[in-house]
């Protein structure tokens, strides 16, 4: 392990980075050493990687924990340092071996502030500066097991997102493993009491030798249908309910890079978040074609709206959508087919999920960067709550009996339960990589998670959550 050096203690705070120690020596010898500095051409085709996070594996980093340092891409030979302003974390930096690679390891110190800091990374031989992130991450305790009664059933490998059918008294659920061409992918239909397979459904063969792995999933009750996003083709896919047969697999390139899929039953609309592209793909539920899109104009200057997670409220027609780029929430008027208003969400870092509560006007916003869920309101967009709830917060549902919101955290590996007034309820185990989250409207929710390896008796579970 990599200490600090004595002069290189640090001490990390939220806010404009602060050096601890700057010795007299230092400061006197600013002038002549700046006289001193040679100005050598930097690197052109600088492609150097660093990545930071815990070094206990599958496991947040928290304040007194160990970071893993690892870069990629640097030269040979190519001396590499980490700053925190002027600050060293490393007295010796980091060396790229013959294939431009290094690991190390730094400790933080045990009161370091919770939050993100941008970091510098300086090389030599040749020259280059850059700038990465490291990220510390709340440690929020489990509680209140002893109030939800919890079951759960072990399914297939690499489970994604939920939905549920009143009309069909069936869960449904999306499962995809490894990068294209992806070939174990499946959709199934559970029992909801029992959460056993009732029947699965087999993607349709895609052209790059894999399958459609499907990935989003919505449920259409009045058409008896489950439509999925087909992530890695960009586009989607169309099942039955009855035996996840094949209703139509839609040609490629309809979606980019299609993550959600929410249905509006009452005007025959689906509709996909497109991550990276500044607009919502609209689909045809009765004619089953593609319809023009919902472009939405972010009001940050200079950035470009991100959609991510999509919400949908029956009642008013209103499609939520959030943006992982810009922290903002974008609320679709359905029937007109165009935005009716963006809002910004202020204190969310890498806003991602999105749930909404027609009867206070609330909105819910998971942020995976801040590590919080953010409670808003739905006219004006103003913070009411701001809850520091687990590392990597990435979906959130809202549970309209008891009116709490479910936040799952897939680093934390937990699904913490948040009322109305952002007070934590309970902060419940679903280890590990818990994954998405949606509430049956009855008093339960339905969350799966992840596995951290093909053995993992914890991963690839769906478990229901009850209250008691």
């Amino acid at each position: 392990m990599t200490k600090l050096s004595r002069s290189s203690q640090i001490t990390l705070r939220t806010g404009v980075a602060r050096v601890a120690i700057l010795t007299s020596a230092m400061l006197l010898g600013m002038t002549s050493a700046f006289a001193q500095v040679a100005f050598e051409q930097p690197e052109k085709d600088y492609k150097g990687q660093v990545r930071l996070g815990s070094a206990t594996r599958g496991q947040p980093l928290f304040s007194g924990g160990e970071v893993s340092v690892q870069g990629q891409n640097f030269k040979p030979g190519q001396k590499v340092q980490l700053l925190k302003g002027a600050v060293a974390l490393s007295e010796n930096g980091f060396t790229a071996d013959q294939e431009g690679k290094f690991e190390g390891k730094f400790k933080l110190p045990e009161n370091a502030a919770v939050g993100t800091y941008p970091l510098i990374v300086t090389t030599d031989s040749p020259y280059y500066a850059d700038i990465t992130k490291l990220k510390i991450s709340p440690k929020v305790p489990l509680s209140g097991e002893d109030k939800f009664t919890l079951s759960s059933e072990k399914l297939s490998p690499g489970l994604y997102q939920i939905g549920i059918s009143e009309k069909s008294n069936a869960v449904f659920v999306t499962s995809a493993v490894g990068r294209p061409p992806v070939k174990t992918s499946e959709i199934l239909k559970l029992d909801p009491e029992t959460l056993k397979v009732v029947a699965r459904g087999k993607p349709a063969d895609a052209k790059d030798g894999g399958v459609h792995a499907v990935y989003g999933l919505g449920v259409d009750d009045a058409k008896g249908t489950v439509w999925v996003t087909n992530t890695r083709q960009n586009t989607v896919a169309v099942y039955k309910q009855s035996d996840l047969s094949l209703v139509k697999q839609f040609e490629p390139g309809l979606a980019q890079h299609a993550r959600d899929v929410k249905i509006d039953e009452k005007n025959g609309k689906a509709y996909v978040s497109q991550v990276g592209e500044p607009e919502v793909a609209v689909f045809d539920t009765n004619t089953l074609e593609k319809l023009p899109s919902v472009k939405i104009e972010s009001k940050v200057r200079g950035e470009k709206f991100s959609p991510a997670s999509i919400d949908f409220d029956p009642a008013s027609g209103k499609v939520f959508v959030i943006s992982l780029s810009t922290n903002e929430v974008a609320i679709i008027d359905s029937v007109a087919g165009k935005v009716d208003k963006v809002l910004p969400v202020k204190g969310g870092l890498s806003t991602i999920g999105i749930a909404y509560d027609a009867a206070d006007d609330r909105i819910f916003v998971a942020g995976q960067g801040s590590d919080n869920l953010l409670i808003l309101d739905g006219k004006t967009g103003e913070t009411l709550h701001n809850v520091a709830v687990g590392a990597g917060s990435l979906n959130v549902t809202f549970e309209p009996v008891k009116k709490h919101a479910y936040v799952s955290s897939r680093d934390a590996g937990t699904v913490t339960v948040v009322d109305a007034n952002g007070k934590i309820v309970a902060n419940l185990p679903v280890a590990p990589f818990a994954n998405h989250v949606v509430a049956d409207g009855k008093g339960g929710v339905y969350a799966v998670n992840k596995s951290m390896n093909p053995d993992d008796p914890n991963g690839d579970r769906v478990t229901l959550i009850t209250a008691k």
